[in-house]
């Protein structure tokens, strides 16, 4: 399995090698006929604003032992408002870019937008994980991020053997998996797909904002729609408009409606390849988790 996934991450490096343009043109790609988007329904003004007069979250960088890549890794982490040591959380793993690191989310504002959620009770009180996603020695976004891919896809063994036992042990989690989400930008939309549809019982909640060419095609996803369909809580697209990979998103939503499979894909008017989507993105995902 762990050569499976490697060998994939090296045809993902080969598409985005092949195809790269600049940030914010995405990569092209064919495009699926007949998509079946949902709704879309734009996010209110000042919803990634901080606000006065309400309660505000905390970031806070931890480190962990990582034995799947032999090093200690860090990842950013988001306690909600009035974090109490002695409550229970759910967690949502958030992932970033091949460009990214632990930090990348904090250019959307993922604490911002909780905490205006969390204080308009439209979501729960809950933790995000913010990890990097290179699962190797080096993991800075340095020199040729593009060959990095085979990292990104060893990260599943890292989050599932080392990162999450990791936040058990220090936070008072859920360690079940509807307390558990999955959801990531571009590289990271393509991991949560991969790893959240292949572990189902380890995460319950799926999300891919602008997923890029890592993303396992359909047939690998959901191999099986009837266990997918019955384990599965959500899965949950958005992707934009102009962004070239679409692709990816689209023919996952083209499969899943042929197979009856509940899928959201969102296309997101005049959207490229960038945080305004991404916000979006976690800005509806987060309302429809742990519920």
């Amino acid at each position: 399995m762990k050569k499976l996934f490697l060998s994939l991450a090296v045809l993902a490096s080969g598409l985005f090698l092949a195809q790269a343009q600049p940030p914010m043109g995405g990569f092209q790609m064919p495009q699926v006929g007949n998509v079946n988007f949902d709704p879309y329904v734009a996010a209110p003004e000042g919803f990634d604003v901080e606000r006065s007069g309400i309660a505000h979250g905390t970031l806070e960088l931890v480190e962990y032992k990582s034995t799947t890549v032999g090093t200690v890794r860090k990842a950013t982490v988001y306690l909600p408002p009035k974090f109490d040591a002695a409550k229970k959380y759910p967690v949502l793993y958030l992932l970033h870019g091949i460009g990214g690191d632990e930090r990348e989310w904090l250019q959307g504002v993922p604490n911002v937008i909780l905490d205006n959620l969390i204080a308009d009770g439209k979501a729960v009180d809950m933790i995000i994980v913010m990890p990097n996603g290179r699962a190797q020695e080096n993991d800075r976004a340095e020199g040729n991020v593009y060959a990095t891919a085979p990292a990104f896809a060893n990260f599943e063994f890292d989050l599932l053997k080392d990162l999450i036992p990791f936040i058990e042990g220090k936070y008072n989690v859920y360690p079940d998996k509807m307390h558990r989400a999955i959801a990531g930008l571009s590289m990271g939309g393509g991991q949560s797909l991969n790893f959240g549809l292949a572990h189902m019982d380890v995460f319950a909640f799926v999300g891919g904002f602008s997923s890029a060419p890592n993303t396992n095609t359909p047939e690998v996803l959901v191999p099986d729609p009837e266990k997918t369909k019955a384990e599965n809580a959500l899965l949950w697209m958005v992707c934009g408009s102009k962004d070239g990979l679409m692709y990816n998103s689209s023919r996952l939503k083209a499969y899943c409606d042929e197979k009856g499979v509940p899928c959201t894909l969102i296309e997101y008017p005049d959207g490229v390849h960038d945080f305004v989507v991404w916000k979006y993105g976690l800005f509806n995902f987060a309302q429809k988790i742990f519920k």
